[in-house]
């Protein structure tokens, strides 16, 4: 009976994860669906560049705030800390292959689901089994993106930086630290490696988009007006 309940706990994990937040906003604030907007993603990212700063910040705390519940709810349930942990990892896959975002062909038959690339609720699920490590990611995660404008790598730093912190919180014997929230960090940065291997591509060859609003963005439109 437990183990059904565990199972239905993470299947809430993923319907949780799977409600584009981003696609909501958007449509609401401009009319527009998100997934015709640049990278067609529905995370905070592109809807800043869809709707403007309010919309994209507002997207990236509902998404965070959805993935740390899901550990939230399971907590209430159930004394298995795995389940803690494969409940955000459904979410961070709810929200990059959302159940409510199918995609058909111009044939009507099932191409793929739609999504983000998980980096708000990767850091939501970290927050939701330790929330000081929220705390700590979430102010690393900005600098990252506010001086490269990199959206894909900021994505990315979440899930390095949930490593790292779970790994410092095992060595140095906080209590309650184990190495399932390590595990946690690996998947969910193996999960965002995999979205975003377009933008890795790009990355590597210097065509990733940079954001107008980093220090980067604001360097290179400077260059660029320089040049004109």
């Amino acid at each position: 009976m437990q183990l059904l309940l565990d199972a239905g706990l993470v299947f809430l994990g993923y319907l949780l994860g799977s409600i584009p937040f981003g696609l909501i906003i958007v449509k609401l604030k401009t009319g527009k669906d998100i997934r015709t907007v640049e990278s067609g993603r529905t995370g905070g990212t592109n809807a800043l560049r869809a709707a403007g700063f309010s919309a994209g910040l507002l997207t990236a705390l509902l998404d965070i705030l959805k993935s740390a519940a899901s550990v939230w709810i399971v907590q209430a349930f159930t004394h298995n800390h795995w389940v803690y942990v494969l409940a955000p990892i459904a979410a961070i896959l709810g929200h990059n292959y959302s159940l409510y975002l199918p995609e058909f062909d111009e044939n009507g038959r099932f191409k793929r689901l739609r999504g983000g690339a998980g980096g708000a609720p990767a850091l939501g699920g970290s927050f939701g089994l330790w929330a000081p490590a929220g705390l700590i990611i979430l102010p690393l995660g900005a600098l990252v993106f506010f001086t490269t404008g990199y959206a894909s790598l900021t994505t990315l730093s979440v899930a390095f930086f949930s490593i790292v912190v779970f790994g410092a919180r095992l060595l140095l014997g906080v209590p309650g630290a184990t190495w399932i929230d390590m595990f946690y960090g690996i998947i969910a940065g193996a999960l965002l490696t995999w979205a975003l291997r377009p933008n890795i591509k790009k990355l590597l060859s210097g065509t990733e988009r940079v954001v107008s609003i980093s220090l980067h963005g604001r360097i290179r439109a400077k260059k660029e007006q320089q040049r004109e």
